[in-house]
């Protein structure tokens, strides 16, 4: 006589049953997180975004005096590769001259990362200033490439390629002109070179950064919302 098959453990059905609802959860709970996180690395990528241009925005009014141009740079402006990099270049003109151009540079060897930074020069090849836009440089020591906590920056005004010459641009301590932080020099000597790059970059292509536009002056005015009715 045949044996009836044994039915299965109600335990075990129950046991199984539970794993099924768990994971099922576990996937809901997990697609929900991704979602979460997703939708705030959108929200925190566009706020790091706009807090970038910001700064970018302050510091080309810091860089560029008002009364040196009458156009609106965030409208004249244009990306070149500089370094194997996109550089933005915006252009600074008065009554259709090119007189100026801010271009976006970027120390990679920095001692926490790249710094990036903006450079103003003029037709004649120097530099009006330079501002850092972002780092991670360390507080305390190499932080001191930003104007709000120090001066140190200010000391490349009216410098160019050749002033000083090419071998003084360095740090003091490696037998240059430009002043090391005490106890952080790797930051400055970023700085330095990095800036001497964008020098010598600036005057390979200045015809193409000093490119003037045929416009007349009272269309400049009106275009700004300065001229008359």
């Amino acid at each position: 006589m045949d044996t009836p098959p044994a039915e299965p453990d109600p335990q075990l059905r129950d046991f199984g049953h539970s794993i099924g609802r768990n994971s099922a959860a576990l996937l809901i709970i997990a697609l929900c997180c991704a979602i979460i996180l997703g939708g705030t690395e959108l929200m925190t990528r566009e706020a790091i975004s706009e807090a970038r241009q910001a700064v970018a925005v302050a510091a080309l009014n810091e860089i560029l005096p008002p009364h040196m141009y009458d156009n609106d740079l965030l409208q004249n402006q244009r990306i070149m590769t500089f370094d194997h990099r996109p550089s933005v270049i915006y252009t600074a003109r008065y009554q259709g001259n090119a007189v100026a151009v801010i271009m976006s540079a970027n120390a990679p060897d920095g001692y926490t990362g790249a710094i990036e930074f903006l450079v103003g020069l003029r037709r004649d090849g120097s530099i009006i200033g330079v501002r850092v836009t972002h780092h991670r440089e360390t507080p305390g020591l190499g932080d001191k490439i930003e104007l709000r906590k120090s001066h140190w920056i200010l000391s490349f005004n009216g410098k160019s390629m050749f002033n000083p010459p090419a071998p003084q641009w360095r740090v003091k301590r490696d037998g240059g002109t430009f002043d090391q932080f005490t106890g952080a020099t790797v930051t400055p000597r970023a700085m330095v070179h990095a800036i001497h790059n964008t020098l010598l970059y600036a005057h390979q292509h200045r015809d193409e950064l000093f490119t003037d536009i045929a416009v007349a002056p009272a269309t400049i005015a009106a275009d700004d919302g300065v001229g008359e009715p």
